[in-house]
């Protein structure tokens, strides 16, 4: 295994999995602030919650623009989790193939 299929397996696909789990807590979070069970004036949870959105806000906004939200639902978040998983699942692994 050459250094650029190492960097890939173990610096890239473990960030993206990362990422993946930082949106999902974002969307969590989202939920649990609309249907007032956590509450911003907390100061630690507002604090968590300013870090998370800082890390997935620069990767909605963009998808925000093209994709407006439908009845609710915010589908760039689908977009962005299913790019992710497809940037993961086909991307890393031909380009590890592709290197090697």
């Amino acid at each position: 295994m050459n250094l650029l299929q190492s960097i890939l397996v173990y610096f890239v696909s473990p960030l993206i999995s990362l990422l993946i789990l930082i949106m999902f807590i974002y969307m969590v979070f989202s939920w649990l602030i609309a249907f007032n069970v956590v509450n911003l004036r907390n100061p630690m949870m507002a604090q968590i919650y300013g870090l998370v959105e800082r890390i997935v806000e620069p990767i909605l906004r963009p998808l925000r623009r093209v994709i407006p939200p439908m009845g609710g639902l915010d589908l760039a978040f689908l977009v962005a989790i299913l790019g992710l998983y497809w940037i993961q699942g086909y991307l890393i692994p031909a380009a590890i193939n592709l290197v090697g």
